[in-house]
């Protein structure tokens, strides 16, 4: 398999990254790499954490670490106390690329005890996994893993260069796969801001030509806006992930004419391993798609045995993109990976997801997915935004509650139920419903669900 400088050697041309200066990204990758390679000299790898917020900086730096061999911690510079110092006492990294607060990189500042962990496989490269329950982990890539995903959506698109449009950030796997994929394919890199992407900043390309990957809060905030819309439908594939997409959103898209692909995937495989195509999207189909060549996706029950088609069951994967193990520990004897989302196969061999175990609310001996009922809450069109829980009751085990944004501040809970009856059953319309003026989302649309219960819990204490 070609390395990374083989790679960097082809960029024979200086507009292949679009939205910052390309032409510094070889002298930078070269001068770096020497660097780690001088310091790797004595036989120990460094350990680097890598925290830029430049885009060239952030993409030379991944490089360099990558072709040196150096196990490099992907990291959001954004992080607060709480987080850096996790990971920090995680990691003990020998070298620090990115504006990170220097009480912070101090390490007499790191949280004792220190345990000072061996590298389970030097040249690895650490993609941040959760975040928003408090606790960050490091899925464990390598090149090879990295490079498995790319090959399967190469081979899935029947696509031999990738250009991609990016508005994700670079240090999680949905941005890095973008540039994976148009970096080792010779095609066009273009990087831009969200923000900036919604004021109205655009770049000359022939959208035609390019895929670009949003979540959903970012689709739905970009089809508010009617030019925005127009540019979005131009696209040749626009690929939707890291969060579930609600109906409305979806209907929106396709009235519209979004070549949308939703996709399943997550840190640990890399990135997708279903995607739906967008003319089977445009159909009419609305659920995760086939199976990508690189993967294969088992349904079982809770004793392990395979289910067959339409039978809903426990998500477990096999895949040549699979992490290693979270770091610093390597998963041994990993037939399969066991994920918590529910869902099935149907008898054409689409990934139909149903909810995450974890999210599951049992109240008064009924299963309840949360995803089922903010769908049928948005379907009112009475909401802009909704997340379901359950919080401890003593008679119900668990209260359905709605903490959501109201599309109009008169709308009133009454009209909501109301809306409601005969679309959900009973024990499924929520008990509780909680106004607020935004959900704690983090940039891939992901809901931070202990700050929900910490809403929740104030609101029952008025």
């Amino acid at each position: 398999m070609e390395q990374p400088l083989t790679y960097l050697h082809r960029l024979t041309y200086d507009d292949w990254l679009i939205g910052d200066n390309s032409s510094e990204f070889p002298q930078i990758t070269s001068k770096l790499y020497l660097q780690l390679t001088q310091l790797s000299a004595s036989g120990t790898s460094p350990k680097i954490i890598l925290a830029e917020r430049e885009p060239i900086k952030f993409l030379a730096s991944f490089i360099a670490a990558c072709a040196a061999n150096c196990p490099v911690f992907l990291c959001n510079p954004d992080w607060g106390e709480q987080e850096w110092y996790q990971v920090f006492n995680l990691v003990q990294p020998d070298i620090i690329w990115g504006n990170i607060p220097s009480h912070i990189a101090d390490k007499n500042n790191y949280q004792s005890p220190i345990t000072h962990y061996p590298l389970p496989i030097t040249h690895s490269i650490m993609i941040p996994s959760g975040g928003s329950s408090g606790e960050i982990k490091f899925a464990i890539h390598t090149w090879e893993t990295l490079m498995a995903s790319l090959e399967g959506f190469t081979t899935y698109f029947q696509v031999q260069k990738v250009n991609s449009f990016c508005v994700l950030p670079l240090y999680h796997v949905s941005g890095l796969m973008q540039f994976m994929r148009s970096f080792t394919t010779g095609g066009k890199f273009v990087i831009l801001p969200f923000k900036s992407l919604e004021s109205g900043q655009k770049y000359q390309i022939n959208n035609t030509d390019f895929f670009i990957s949003l979540v959903p809060t970012q689709l739905q905030r970009l089809l508010q806006n009617a030019e925005l819309t127009i540019w979005l439908s131009q696209f040749h594939t626009v690929l939707l992930g890291g969060a579930p997409a609600w109906d409305e959103l979806l209907a929106k898209a396709k009235y519209h004419h979004i070549r949308l692909a939703p996709t399943y995937g997550m840190t640990e495989t890399a990135s997708q391993i279903a995607t739906l195509k967008p003319a089977d999207f445009l159909n009419g189909k609305i659920n995760s798609g086939q199976i990508l060549p690189h993967a294969q996706v088992r349904i079982r029950n809770q004793q392990g045995a395979v289910l067959s088609a339409n039978q809903i069951g426990n998500i477990t994967i096999q895949a040549q993109s699979l992490a290693l193990g979270y770091y610093p520990h390597i998963w041994e004897n990993q037939d399969y990976f066991p994920v918590d989302d529910f869902g099935f196969l149907d008898e054409q061999g689409y990934l139909n997801i149903v909810g995450r175990n974890s999210d599951k609310i049992i109240s008064g001996g009924e299963n309840i997915y949360p995803l089922e009922v903010e769908s049928a809450i948005r379907a009112t069109q009475m909401v802009a935004d909704v997340c379901v829980i359950g919080i401890p009751d003593q008679t119900w085990g668990q209260a359905l509650t709605a903490i959501y944004i109201p599309r109009n501040i008169n709308t009133s809970v009454t009209a909501m139920q109301t809306a409601l009856s005969g679309k959900l059953s009973k024990f499924k319309i929520p008990k509780y419903w909680i106004s607020v003026d935004n959900l704690p989302r983090n940039p891939q649309g992901k809901i931070n669900r202990q700050q929900l219960q910490k809403i929740a819990t104030e609101f029952l204490q008025k």
